[in-house]
């Protein structure tokens, strides 16, 4: 698994993390079923505290993209539709343009927020 962490970019290490492990599992290069490494392992790897990539690791979960099995470790989860796949390679291509844009999180999400809004039926 390619991950790198820029530890000088204004992008959270976790969200470096949450953001490239998103768009591998949008993209394919993580299939359903496949096998995360543990957290203490990827946080090894990439030189990061364990709370670090565990804080990625619960916000996939959250989002749906990944699954934890307890001791058996963590997968990508099962049941995405593709609509929900080409929703999120867009939504991690914005986290990836807002960071680049230097647009604070809370700022990108207010503006998701609001285009949501506008476009709410009735």
């Amino acid at each position: 698994m390619l991950i790198s962490v820029d530890p000088g970019s204004s992008v959270s290490p976790y969200e470096q993390v949450r953001v490239q492990l998103a768009e591998m599992i949008g993209d394919g290069r993580l299939p359903v079923g496949a096998r995360l490494p543990t957290v203490r392992q990827l946080a090894a790897d990439l030189h990061l505290a364990a709370n670090t990539v565990a804080r990625a690791y619960r916000e996939l979960e959250a989002a749906g993209l990944l699954e934890t099995r307890g001791r058996h470790g963590t997968f990508v989860a099962p049941g995405r539709d593709d609509a929900m796949d080409r929703l999120q390679r867009v939504a991690a291509e914005y986290a990836v343009q807002a960071a680049r844009l230097g647009v604070p999180p809370a700022a990108a999400l207010a503006l998701v927020r609001a285009a949501l809004d506008a476009n709410r039926p009735g």
